[in-house]
């Protein structure tokens, strides 16, 4: 570990001794972050270049339609829109063909099941549904082919038609499928999208969402005080929060200006980003525990990564102030470029698929995953159109 990273670590233990009493204190920054800049426009998309030219040429696009690989495709249609590069998403068209436009692939609903499984009955569990945002974003792009958007239909058209509520219950899930949601009302114009998002959310609150700090439990296993980190606190996982910061961009991207939900997303929004500034390690990473950085010290890539995007999203869409934010912005910027992303554009420090911030894992330069780099591109889409807009 370099000694920049190094210096990172033991800063981040020494933050937030407090606990959550301490949710409003800042550390000190360093010099070399006091003085960041926003990079330009072409600065951005060369980093976009350098990671997802790495990503494609060594990964194949025919891979499973599940949400660990279906996450990188997210960020590789944002990395599109901002490059115009026909390669990209020639890359998530490949993917898509090659899963059929599809999820979980059973066609009998009356096996259809929403509780965690990685088999073709599994279509109404949320991780078998965040492959319909690449499918309803290629489908906008174009060709506006039905069949891309047949499957998306069929299975959220069936979800929204029952009476559950209790589809979302762990933070995964809300980027999952909240901006599924707000897609397929882009689509068909029916409100039942929004209404059923808002009752999936709002359930989903009531299991995980700690009203005080203004943070997401990964789940109900996670709330305190039934569990703890190792010294007694709060234990909020970073990806799990990264999850839900992310997906509530998302919703406002899509979200009319006028929509009647669209406060409770801005307020929520607001809220987790006043919180995750102020538990910012100087290093510009958030740990893996979000306010006990003993609990799994070190740097943490893709709960940054994700933090990164929605203060960017949050900044350019005029939903945080960026005299506020954009320090905070900037120094995750600064920790992707020069610490998560190798020389040869491989994303590093990414925590491996889990649940909760794990004591004693190792989480160093090769350790990478699709959604790392997806939560990468999605960051660095948003900074080339801050350096775009001249800020």
């Amino acid at each position: 570990m370099n000694k920049r990273v190094m210096a990172g670590v033991l800063a981040g233990g020494l933050l937030l001794l407090g606990g959550c009493a301490d949710l409003g204190s800042h550390a000190s920054v360093p010099a070399q972050e006091q003085a960041a800049t926003v990079p330009s426009r072409a600065e951005a998309l060369a980093v976009i270049d350098k990671v997802n030219g790495h990503w494609q040429r060594t990964t194949p696009a025919t891979e499973w339609a599940f949400w660990n690989v279906a996450v990188y495709h997210t960020g590789n249609i944002a990395a599109y829109e901002v490059t115009g590069n026909e390669a990209y998403r020639q890359y998530s068209e490949r993917w898509a063909e090659y899963n059929g436009w599809r999820g979980a692939k059973s066609d009998n609903k009356t096996e259809w099941k929403l509780t965690y499984g990685e088999t073709d009955d599994h279509v109404l569990f949320g991780d078998w549904q965040v492959c319909f945002q690449t499918y309803l974003d290629l489908y906008r792009l174009g060709p506006q082919d039905p069949r891309r958007v047949a499957r998306a239909r069929e299975v959220m058209g069936y979800e929204i038609g029952t009476e559950r509520v209790d589809y979302w219950w762990w933070a995964d899930g809300l980027y999952m499928v909240m901006p599924v949601m707000t897609k397929m009302y882009r689509l068909t114009g029916d409100r039942r999208y929004l209404d059923k998002m808002v009752d999936y959310f709002q359930y989903s609150n009531g299991l995980m969402y700690d009203a005080d700090a203004h943070l997401y439990y990964r789940d109900a296993r996670y709330v305190y005080p039934q569990h703890k980190s190792v010294n007694g606190k709060k234990d909020f996982w970073a990806r799990g929060d990264g999850w839900v910061f992310a997906a509530l961009a998302k919703v406002l991207a899509d979200l009319p200006r006028d929509d009647p939900y669209r406060a409770l997303f801005e307020d929520r929004f607001r809220e987790m980003a006043q919180t995750l500034r102020s538990i910012q390690a100087p290093d510009g990473y958030w740990t893996r525990s979000l306010i006990d950085p003993a609990h799994s010290p070190g740097p943490e890539t893709s709960g940054t990564a994700f933090f990164t995007y929605g203060m960017l999203w949050g900044i350019n869409n005029g939903v945080l102030d960026r005299t506020d934010y954009l320090p905070t912005a900037l120094k995750g910027w600064h920790y992707l470029t020069h610490v998560a992303i190798q020389p040869d554009g491989k994303v590093g420090y990414v925590q491996p698929i889990g649940d909760r911030a794990v004591p004693g894992q190792v989480v160093d330069r090769d350790s990478t995953a699709h959604f790392g780099v997806g939560a990468v591109l999605l960051a660095a889409a948003e900074m080339a159109r801050l350096g775009a807009a001249g800020h």
